[in-house]
């Protein structure tokens, strides 16, 4: 299942999103926005997150304006590796060597199509593991490091 969210500048593209899913057979758990009045994206970006952490949902996908406070509010939920992307290679790139959790995308940035070539390239591509494993445990090792303290 994949967990969606996005505040009133991501909402247009995030029903897109929906659609795309859900055409590909994809099971997809909304956590709003739901209309297009304003509304503040980091309550949408840890609905996701914590879905996602505690393993409701197995990836997330959250969007807003440009993807980056929604992003951010994402990171902060400890387990979470939310990837901001404007191509597919950025996509591919946050999989294969990051093992990112939830993607982020702006809608102001990118329109549909491109929105759509990035999500498939970021759920067709797998975590290498290898070093890339270690430097990703060396980002858990941070966020354990702030949680005790």
């Amino acid at each position: 299942m994949i967990a969606i969210g996005s505040d009133h500048a991501g909402y247009l593209l995030k029903a897109d999103i929906i659609k795309f899913l859900e055409g590909k057979g994809l099971e997809v758990k909304d956590f709003g926005t739901n209309c297009p009045d304003s509304v503040d994206y980091p309550d949408y970006g840890q609905a996701v997150a914590e879905a996602v952490s505690k393993k409701e949902c197995e990836k997330g996908i959250v969007i807003c304006g440009t993807g980056i406070g929604i992003s951010i509010s994402c990171n902060k939920v400890p387990g979470i590796r939310a990837a901001l992307c404007t191509d597919s290679y950025m996509a591919k790139m946050s999989r294969q060597h990051n093992n990112a959790n939830i993607l982020a995308i702006g809608e102001r940035v990118v329109g549909p199509g491109v929105a759509f070539d990035i999500i498939e390239t970021w759920l067709e591509t797998e975590f290498l593991g290898g070093r890339h494993g270690c430097r990703v445990d060396k980002i858990s090792d941070i966020e354990k490091k702030y949680l005790t303290k």
